[in-house]
């Protein structure tokens, strides 16, 4: 049996001797083999030197260096593609989420879950911060085609054969606490409260956050889909009642209408609609 934690890191340098030091502390206390992947999201400042020395004095620690920052979400997929453990573990380098509840997800899946998926209790970050995040894990569990849980983020254990299937999906834009849901398997959920960063700042830019909202809600809804069609359907509505409109005032009524302006109109919104439905 051999473990595999997996931990994306952008610009961490504040955080990652201390994160190094906590993980293997609980890991080698686990009393099995294991190894520790940090896969570096393209860091300008010194995290990647401070992994290169780490690596150089614990071959337990795996680095994966990205040459520029291609997001959180790929990070993960990069961990998830080269891990090599049958128990596979997700978490941020921030320390918000404590590596020492480890033991506790790992023994659940000895009990014959496939996925254990934390859930937040509490968060300690701003008052707007933790109201767009309760609003978007409800926005998207009222959209969503499939079940997703509320309030929890990509820390997680799996099983090698949930790993194996979510690297099997095609999609290049991921969302994988999304993705985990997918692909079924028995999960369950484990409470815990996030602690605080103890330094830094969050690599999360609201751009970002906007972005992977937009990812989740996209790639695990029919709305948008359905949304683009009742709008396409109106278009096309509208416009054949403007072309018959159009006729009738040409030819049935003095009121002046401008040459070539009814007909480029009504051809944009005919098109855009047709295009619409098409999608």
């Amino acid at each position: 049996m051999m473990y595999s934690i997996i931990l994306p890191v952008y610009n961490e340098s504040e955080n990652i001797y201390i994160l190094y030091d906590r993980l293997s502390s609980v890991m080698k206390n686990m009393g099995k083999p294991y190894e520790i992947m940090f896969v570096n999201d393209g860091s300008v400042d010194e995290t990647r030197d401070m992994l290169t020395r780490i690596h150089d004095k614990d071959r337990c620690v795996k680095v994966i260096n990205f040459s520029r920052n291609f997001g959180h979400q790929m990070a993960v997929t990069a961990g998830l593609t080269y891990c090599s453990g049958e128990y596979i573990a997700v978490i941020d380098a921030d320390l918000q989420d404590p590596p020492e509840i480890l033991p506790r997800f790992f023994a659940k899946l000895e009990e014959g879950n496939d996925v254990v998926y934390a859930i937040r209790t509490h968060r300690k970050e701003g008052i707007i911060k933790r109201l767009s995040y309760f609003l978007f894990y409800r926005i998207l569990r009222k959209v969503a085609n499939i079940s997703i849980p509320l309030d929890s983020g990509d820390f997680c254990v799996m099983r090698r054969r949930v790993v194996e299937a979510i690297n099997a999906m095609p999609e290049r834009n991921r969302f994988i606490r999304g993705l985990r849901s997918f692909v079924g398997f028995i999960q369950v959920g484990l409470e815990y409260e996030r602690d605080a960063r103890i330094a830094g700042k969050s690599k999360y830019t609201f751009r970002k956050l906007m972005r992977l909202a937009f990812d989740g809600i996209v790639s695990f809804s029919y709305v948008p889909l359905q949304i683009l069609t009742v709008v396409g359907f109106l278009f096309f509505i509208l416009s054949i009642v403007g072309s018959l409109a159009t006729v009738y005032f040409k030819l049935f009524t003095s009121i002046y209408i401008p040459r070539g302006f009814p007909t480029t109109i009504i051809a944009i919104m005919f098109i855009g609609g047709m295009n619409m439905l098409a999608l």
